[in-house]
């Protein structure tokens, strides 16, 4: 019996322990003698609810007195519970209400909450606000009206826009801008020397342009930090166009060239054609000699008299240099004679 009695005595302290454990996790009172002490008033049953709705009632409570300290008392519970729970930030926002309390910037909670759900730093972006941000914008290329490249680099100085962090563009945007505006202010520019003596002239043209339209920053200053001097394009497109002309003009010349080649393919297989019909005709002739004897057309008289006159314009043609090979059968017609 007594061993059952301390067993007992051991359960139920066990069970009280626990029971203390679980109703001190339910209810902080450290956390709520914390908060009534700073002046904070916050309910024990308010406590247990944020328990119950898995909202850390710590965060509520030391951002709470955070607010309160910092003379911020528009701020309640509920507003913090609900922030939390839309997946916001609440020490963050608190960090930026007293951030820009300090500096007199005009930001109200709501503003603070809707920056902060956008997914922006509202802290950060106050703290851009107080202090402003240099923007270092990457090697921008242009070319002047003389054809020269030059890559300048600028440094933008920025200031975040409270009313414009929702809903407006980023870095990248002022970026894209500022690169478009130098490049059309070194293009519109005669010469690459009056770039390089004012490059100030840049800056001012790109500021003037309102660049900061429609983003969540305002720019403050365009500084041209470095300019350099590139490649001649100008040149550099001059001996391209004049290689590309050179291509064609040799493309166009062998194909005249082609064309004359197939031209005199052509003429020369003409002209074999015709001597191969003259071969034929002049193959025909004895044959149709023999004919004209037979028939009795051509005496033995006519056909001397040929020879004797194809001798003759054989012999002519040889004296006027035409040829020797007639001269051979001129002679040899003089031995028949």
């Amino acid at each position: 019996m007594e061993e059952l009695y301390s067993f007992g005595i051991i359960g139920i302290l066990i069970i009280g322990i626990v029971l203390l454990f679980v109703f001190l996790y339910f209810v902080p009172v450290n956390l709520w003698i914390t908060a009534l002490f700073s002046n904070v008033r916050v309910g024990l049953f308010e406590l247990v609810g944020m328990r119950i709705r898995k909202v850390p009632p710590r965060i509520i409570v030391e951002s709470l007195i955070t607010a309160r300290k910092a003379g911020i008392a528009s701020i309640g519970t509920a507003d913090l519970e609900t922030h939390y729970l839309a997946g916001g930030h609440v020490p963050s926002v608190i960090k930026a209400l007293i951030s820009a309390d300090k500096a007199n910037i005009d930001l109200s909670f709501k503003q603070a909450t809707a920056i902060d759900l956008a997914g922006r730093d509202v802290f950060e972006a106050v703290q851009i606000s107080v202090n402003p941000k240099v923007i270092t914008t990457p090697k921008v290329a242009a070319v002047a009206a003389d054809g020269i490249q030059l890559i300048a680099v600028a440094r933008v100085t920025v200031r975040a826009n409270i009313k414009q962090l929702v809903g407006g563009a980023g870095e990248d945007t002022i970026l894209a801008r500022v690169g478009e505006g130098i490049v059309t202010s070194i293009g519109s520019a005669a010469s690459h020397k009056e770039v390089l003596a004012n490059p100030d002239k840049i800056s001012k043209l790109v500021l003037h342009r309102g660049l900061d339209a429609g983003t969540a920053f305002e720019i403050l200053s365009i500084d041209i930090a470095d300019v350099d001097v590139g490649t001649n394009i100008g040149a550099k497109l001059q001996i391209d166009q004049a290689s590309a002309d050179l291509k064609v003009a040799e493309a166009k010349a062998e194909e005249r060239r082609a064309m004359a080649v197939a031209q005199e393919q052509e003429m020369k297989a003409l002209a074999q054609e015709a001597r191969a019909k003259v071969i034929l005709a002049e193959a025909q002739i004895p044959m149709a000699m023999a004919e004209a004897f037979r028939s009795g057309n051509l005496g033995i008289m006519d056909y001397y008299k040929m020879q004797n006159i194809q001798a003759d314009t054989g012999m002519r043609d040889a004296i006027s240099g035409s040829g020797s090979s007639s001269t051979g059968s001129t002679g040899k017609v003089d031995k028949k004679k």
